[in-house]
């Protein structure tokens, strides 16, 4: 490319972005071995032959768009006081599907505003990009992958084509696979080295091998039914490389009476496998190497790893490379343990929850489709009314779980800087979540969600409690306590209190400003019948889904996460000169000012631990 041809390119698209001349690619110099990065880091960038971006329209391009841009003026002109009054407008908010009722009145958008979000819809051509999804074309184009996890849930006589093939055939192969495994295990049939049935399970993965299921476990160990199915078993979960973690899943657990879950794709992930490294000698040190084979399985594609690691092939469960790690609880990395501790025949109920919000998704109109109006909304309240976080509030202890899984699966999906050509994004793009079950939050973080900043809300209540306590003389319920307060908080956020109403109950003056509450704050309203597996399937799906509909309306990829990759390889170099230090004692060398700081001195202060280390396992 000529320069006169990169100065065009680098103007064009310094227009669509808002970082201005930080966008131009670093040099070597700008970044070396002084500051941080290794010079091998750039090795990288030489290697890679430069590539023409093709040309692209951004959304923000659109004639839509621009249109919700303008309509934001109408929008700040109102309160939801006077949005609250219009019964009609609230009617046509409210949306019931399978048991799942939505009511997104509480948003600061009128009728006019979501036939402008259904425009927009149809300028990012939303509806081919789902049935791209589904027709399983390789829609995560940097990684060149089809992204298919309904396919993981889908009926046993679906067709669903992955590079011409239907891959619900493999899937079902793995679900049966998982089936039988699991009713030998629970049924004693298979039993560990010394005899003794394996009525615990760790499973050990990291990121959405461990987010998902453990939401998925949370919710599921109050349900009535799950507990008869789980009663004499335990299910626990390592993520973290931190020993600490290791020594809270093996205290009190007996090597004898334990199988392990090694989830890991490749089976090269490095706190995963550190971590099933000292479960294996646990297990060793106390039964022998042998016992191995029969209290590991892995959840993995690389059966050449797996057998070495002492693993049989024969124990693997595959997954696929068109499953991303967030959107692959219903795969082997969840089903497979959640089957353990409470039967394949739960986790196929939520399986089939999962799938009714599929099909839903895929063929419902946008104004009744639950997942395109969560995903809408999103866009409206992030790149329109500039509001970048969301609470996550359900109002259910069982849920306590499932704000951090849809962190991950929201902001590793859609926090992103570029468009899925590449293109510096000029607005903003991906939401912050957050969020804990009610009523705890009400006494955390609610003082900022009503007096401080704008945070829309999702507050999800269920009809009927996993566990309902009544208690004679009480004027409700405790389940109908709780919802007091879920039918409440919306309208609280929506409506305010102005110091004309603390002035008639007679607040002194100098308390009015403190306790005025500006009310206009948005939220919406999701009603679960129940929260079984079934329901805890929907909500899954229904989440994974809304986020979908922001990147493809965005124009990003939601199905990649590059982001996370500099990071471990900076810790790759750090591990190197810890290694070095200890067994060799030599300085740290090649890091900036405050990094050779901070390692020395963490190495000075734990220069207690041997160069040569010997086996040494937590103690509880």
């Amino acid at each position: 490319m000529s320069p006169i041809s990169r100065a065009v390119k680098f103007l064009c698209n310094l227009a669509h972005s808002s970082s201005g001349p930080s966008e131009i690619p670093p040099s070597p110099t700008d970044f070396g071995p002084q500051n941080f990065l290794p010079a091998s880091t750039f090795s990288f960038f030489s290697a890679v032959p430069s590539v023409e971006m093709t040309s692209t329209t951004l959304i923000c391009d659109t004639q839509p768009w621009k249109d919700l841009k303008a309509h934001v003026q109408d929008i700040k002109k109102t309160h939801l006081r006077d949005l609250m009054n219009d019964k009609e407008r609230c009617e046509s908010m409210m949306v019931e599907f399978d048991g799942m009722f939505l009511d997104y009145s509480r948003q600061c958008a009128t009728l006019d505003t979501m036939d402008k979000l259904y425009k927009l819809a149809e300028a990012a051509s939303l509806k081919q990009q789902i049935n791209r999804m589904y027709s399983g074309e390789h829609i995560n184009s940097t990684e060149n992958r089809s992204v298919l996890h309904v396919a993981l849930r889908a009926p046993r006589d679906a067709v669903i084509n992955s590079d011409g093939k239907n891959v619900v055939p493999d899937v079902w192969n793995v679900l049966d696979k998982i089936k039988d495994f699991s009713e030998k295990v629970r049924s004693g049939s298979w039993i560990g080295a010394t005899g003794k049935p394996l009525k615990d399970v760790i499973a050990i993965g990291i990121g959405g091998s461990f987010l998902g299921p453990l939401f998925v476990h949370t919710a599921l160990q109050t349900d009535p039914e799950a507990v008869e199915f789980a009663k004499g078993r335990q299910l626990r979960f390592l993520a973290n490389v931190d020993p600490i973690d290791v020594a809270r899943n093996i205290a009190g657990l007996n090597p004898e009476t334990t199988l392990v879950v090694v989830v890991s794709k490749t089976f090269t992930t490095a706190e995963t496998m550190l971590n099933a490294r000292t479960l294996r000698e646990w297990i060793s040190s106390t039964l022998g190497p042998s016992a191995v084979a029969k209290h590991m399985v892995a959840v993995s594609t690389n059966l050449t790893l797996v057998e070495k690691f002492g693993i049989d092939p024969n124990n693997a469960f595959a997954f696929w490379d068109w499953v991303g790690g967030r959107y692959s609880v219903c795969s082997a990395v969840g089903v497979l343990p959640l089957s353990l501790q409470y039967g394949f025949s739960i986790v196929e109920k939520f399986l089939k929850g999962a799938s009714s919000i599929d099909d839903h998704f895929r063929s419902a109109p946008f104004e009744k489709n639950i997942p395109v109006l969560l995903g809408l909304l999103s866009v409206w309240n992030v790149s329109f009314l500039g509001y970048p976080a969301r609470a996550i509030l359900p109002y259910s202890q069982a849920l306590e779980k499932f704000a951090p899984h849809i962190q991950q699966v929201s902001m590793e999906s859609n926090g992103k800087g570029v468009s899925i050509d590449g293109v510096p994004l000029p607005y903003e793009a991906g939401e912050i979540d957050f969020g804990e079950p009610g009523t705890n939050g009400q006494h955390s973080f609610y003082q900022l969600i009503h007096q401080g900043r704008v945070i829309p809300c999702d507050f999800i209540g269920i009809v009927k409690s996993q566990q309902p306590v009544y208690l004679k003389g009480e004027v409700v319920s405790n389940h109908d306590e709780l919802m007091s307060n879920f039918f409440a908080q919306p309208d609280a956020l929506a409506y305010g209190k102005t110091a004309e109403q603390l002035l008639k109950e007679n607040v002194s003056q100098h308390l009015i400003p403190h306790k005025t509450f500006s009310g206009n704050r948005p939220s919406l309203s999701l009603l679960l019948p129940s929260l079984n597996a079934y329901n805890i399937g929907q909500l899954l799906a229904s989440y994974e889904h809304r986020v979908a509909v922001e990147g493809f309306v965005w124009g990003i990829n939601s199905f990649d996460q590059w982001g996370v990759e500099l990071g471990k390889s900076l810790a790759t170099q750090v591990r190197k000169q810890l290694h070095t230090s200890r067994t060799k004692s030599e300085p740290v060398e090649g890091f900036n000012f405050s990094t050779t700081k901070l390692l020395t001195r963490y190495l000075q202060a734990s220069s207690d631990i041997p160069a040569d280390l010997p086996t040494l396992l937590p103690r509880i």
